[in-house]
């Protein structure tokens, strides 16, 4: 296993303030509308849903920065900055000419990027006098960092964990519960929405548009309740651009410049992370950088979606959101990554594949599997199951420069570690595992009565 170059910043490094890409974008985003009225929602709408801080982030579209609580930066100082590594290990193995860079987020407490968001939404909801807070997750990376959050902030959680992933991934379960969370498997008995679906599909092992209903739900209904998010919206994008904006600064230190950014793609909670940052130089025309998504074969909205307003979530509790989307009733195929079985993509990143600023892939599971394995075999480190999508695209863009002849830079985010995901690697070991996918059938008929942007 080569040396790998690690690029290590200061705490002084850390970002003050989150960049706002929307502010930058040459044609923004369509807007959320209110499911009842058919009108734009506005920031007063969300109020009720969410802390009002974050409402406001959600729908701020003119300032590019936004300030990062000095209370939330003192939170970051505990893992970030993160490492910036030249992968020469992987680099090596493949016999590639391009320079692989990746931004290490699986150094976090919880393992993965997810707390960028977590710690920033919890300080708002604390200091709005919140007393209880829900969300959902699906592989638990987002329900282990809000349970540190909350915890942290005095907060009451209830997690309606994906039933599947519950099952799948009962250690992740363990540390949402460790930290102080009611952890749910989702669909449940306890909200009108989960009741519903489990009485017309009985064995129904859930999604993530499912957990977000019973989430939400449970909010609306709780006093002095608000409801949070890992993904999909705005302001979670927003906290999550520190992970490109201290990329920029080691990629200095390196003295490069990313020829192509990729991250594995759900809702584009970590590829927005990575990517924003770097977008706004191609926005004025001073680089040229490929941004590539990279989601599941199985799931597969940015590459095969329509383009429509749909809900976030199964029920139509949430506004409807303008994003590519496979439609709010679509059910994902059981794949072991369960952060990236989500229906639709955020209105951001929709607007900016369709408007052609980035590129998707999808990627089969086995071949994500096989691609972690490399990467766990000459860098050291065992990725989560939906990281591994990201070093699987990786892997075929070097592979393409070395075909080429090409020297490439490529920069990916490692958004999560595997530790707690082995049993998944031993179904692949022992061949357990399938590759999946959807039809266009399937896709249609899930997304032919959704109103187009």
């Amino acid at each position: 296993m080569p040396q790998s170059k690690k690029f290590i910043l200061q705490e002084n490094d850390i970002p003050t303030q989150w960049y706002n890409v929307v502010a930058d974008m040459p044609v923004k985003p369509a807007p959320m509308l209110n499911p009842q009225t058919g009108k734009p929602m506005v920031a007063e709408d969300l109020y009720p849903l969410f802390a009002e801080e974050l409402a406001r982030q959600e729908m701020n579209s003119t300032d590019a920065w936004i300030e990062i609580p000095e209370e939330v930066r003192e939170m970051y100082k505990i893992w970030r900055p993160t490492p910036l590594v030249r992968a020469r290990g992987l680099e090596k193995a493949l016999g590639t000419p391009a320079h692989i860079y990746f931004k290490n987020e699986s150094v976090s407490p919880v393992g993965s990027h997810k707390l960028n968001s977590a710690i920033a939404q919890a300080y708002y909801c604390k200091k709005q006098g919140v007393t209880n807070i829900t969300t959902e997750t699906g592989a638990g990376q987002w329900g282990a960092a809000l349970s540190l959050a909350a915890k942290h902030f005095g907060l009451e959680l209830a997690v309606y964990m994906v039933k599947v992933s519950y099952h799948q991934k009962p250690y992740r379960r363990s540390i949402m519960q460790t930290y102080g969370a009611q952890v749910i498997a989702s669909p449940s008995m306890s909200t009108k929405a989960g009741r519903k679906i489990l009485t017309e599909r009985p064995n129904y092992q859930g999604s993530l548009g499912t957990a977000i209903s019973e989430a939400v739900e449970l909010a609306m209904s709780t006093p002095n309740c608000k409801y949070t998010l890992g993904s999909v919206l705005n302001h979670v994008s927003l906290h999550q651009t520190v992970i490109g904006l201290e990329a920029e600064k080691q990629m200095e230190m390196a003295g490069e410049y990313p020829d192509t950014v990729i991250a594995c793609f759900g809702g584009g909670s970590n590829f927005s992370g990575i990517a924003f940052p770097f977008l706004r130089h191609k926005f004025d025309g001073s680089r040229q950088t490929t941004f590539i998504a990279a989601e599941p074969e199985s799931c597969p909205k940015l590459t095969r979606g329509a383009f429509r307003y749909d809900f976030g979530d199964e029920a139509g509790y949430t506004p409807l959101i303008p994003m590519l989307t496979l439609g709010h009733d679509f059910s994902p195929s059981n794949i072991h990554a369960g952060g990236l079985r989500y229906h639709g993509a955020g209105s951001i990143v929709s607007k900016l594949k369709a408007d052609g600023y980035i590129d998707a892939v999808d990627i089969p599971q086995l071949e994500t599997f096989k691609a972690a394995s490399l990467f766990a075999a000459t860098e050291g480190i065992i990725p989560a199951p939906e990281s591994s999508h990201a070093i699987a695209a990786t892997i075929r863009r070097a592979l393409e420069a070395k075909e080429a002849g090409r020297e490439e830079v490529i920069l990916f985010n490692l958004s999560g570690h595997g530790l707690i995901d082995m049993a998944s690697y031993d179904r692949y070991f022992a061949g357990d595992l399938a590759n999946y996918s959807v039809t266009d059938d399937e896709i249609k008929a899930n997304t032919s009565n959704l109103q187009e942007i």
